[in-house]
């Protein structure tokens, strides 16, 4: 509540103080945005907003000596100053590439790099692994929990009996060095989970409350999560590794979630504010950082599903116009990429000399529509994550 109070005031503020700075948007393309014209002049950073809305309550409100919530803060400000770049290149320099790429990979790479390695030194980020213990009257299995504490490279993965996945055995083939190949694998994978999360909420931001509120709900289901993960009855009940001290993980992720939605107050349509790379790099983040903590971040490609297809549309659009120019055919798969874009697409905006593998829809789709829809889904793809905490 507090972080919602903080972006609601302090949004309002920064709103008409970008506003008599000019840091507005300058940069939109009406060719691809059918609205854009009406978007031109709108301020711009708003990302600013939800971090510092975030930050603030933890800041005074959390217990800063816990392992978890030191990795979100640097998660934060990381991004966030790597998103900021992006943006003021492309606010005040007047360069709508922004900072290019291969620094963001960069830099997300490197973020990805801190968290892993933190995890496997930090005697904190341990677990208590889960035991089915079966009752000789009943016969009935009932889940507890190991007394001690321990390093894990287990996390937890949907619709498969036993619900954990080991990364040391899938390195078993290096024999005694197993635990060693399974930690380097870990990083790896969580270095792959923060660029790509951090991309795909970039790429969805790209109507007005798209990202904000699709990440409000994954910031839902992520928090539930982090609850029962750090409650050792809930943990217990629902057979899932037990993560002391994960609960200062619920009280960033509240933060995280109010400020979405103090933000949303502004960037829902027709948007006061745009929140900028300096938000979606951030958010995305996030996200990204918080599964791994929790070891859930194999159940993000159904979590975060549209930032999934997001993504994937891109990376095929690419991949079907570069396979076209080898052959001096101007192609594409879809009207526009990212695919919310598609949506929104009209006839008359399309290439005259390109062929487009899929022509529809028929008739443009209204942004707010586009969003909402959008907000569903995730809805949907939310309840069936938290589902698979009892499907085996």
């Amino acid at each position: 509540m507090l972080s919602l109070l903080i972006s609601a005031w302090f949004g309002e503020k920064f709103i008409k103080y970008l506003r008599r700075k000019q840091i507005t948007e300058t940069q939109r393309d009406a060719s691809i945005d059918p609205f854009g014209t009406k978007k031109v002049g709108v301020p711009s950073m708003g990302g600013i907003i939800i971090i510092v809305a975030t930050l603030v309550p933890i800041l005074l409100l959390g217990r800063m000596r816990n392992i978890y919530l030191i990795l979100m803060i640097i998660t934060t400000v990381w991004l966030g100053f790597l998103g900021g770049l992006d943006d003021y290149i492309k606010i005040f320099k007047h360069d709508k590439e922004g900072l290019q790429g291969k620094f963001k990979i960069v830099g997300q790479v490197g973020l990805g790099l801190i968290v892993g390695i933190v995890l496997y030194l930090s005697p904190d980020a341990v677990i208590r692994e889960n035991v089915a213990i079966e009752k000789q009257q009943t016969q009935e299995l009932v889940v507890k929990h190991r007394s001690e504490a321990t390093k894990s490279l287990k996390t937890t993965i949907p619709f498969v009996k036993g619900h954990n996945l080991d990364y040391s055995n899938i390195m078993s083939v290096f024999g005694k060095y197993k635990e060693a190949a399974g930690w380097i694998l870990f990083v790896v994978m969580t270095i792959v989970v923060v660029t790509a999360v951090s991309n795909g909420a970039n790429l969805n931001d790209g109507m007005d409350g798209m990202c904000a509120g699709t990440s409000a709900i994954i910031g839902v289901a992520l928090g539930i999560f982090a609850y029962v993960s750090s409650h050792i009855e809930y943990a217990a009940y629902l057979n899932i590794m037990y993560i002391p001290g994960s609960q200062e993980l619920v009280v960033f992720i509240c933060a995280f979630v109010g400020a979405l939605i103090g933000f949303l107050w502004y960037n829902a349509y027709p948007a006061q504010i745009f929140m900028g790379d300096t938000g979606s790099l951030t958010i995305g983040g996030i996200i990204a950082v918080c599964a791994i903590i929790i070891h859930k971040e194999l159940m993000l490609p159904i979590l975060c599903g549209i930032f999934f297809v997001e993504s994937l549309s891109v990376m095929l659009q690419v991949w079907y116009y570069k396979l076209g120019k080898r052959r001096g055919v101007k192609q594409r798969i879809f009207r526009r990429a990212p695919i919310h874009d598609t949506f929104r697409t009209q006839d008359s905006q399309l290439l005259p000399d390109c062929k487009y593998l899929i022509k529809g829809p028929k008739n443009v789709v209204h942004e707010s529509k586009i969003t909402i829809r959008f907000w569903i889904v995730t809805i949907i793809l939310a309840a069936m994550t938290i589902i698979t905490l009892k499907i085996r």
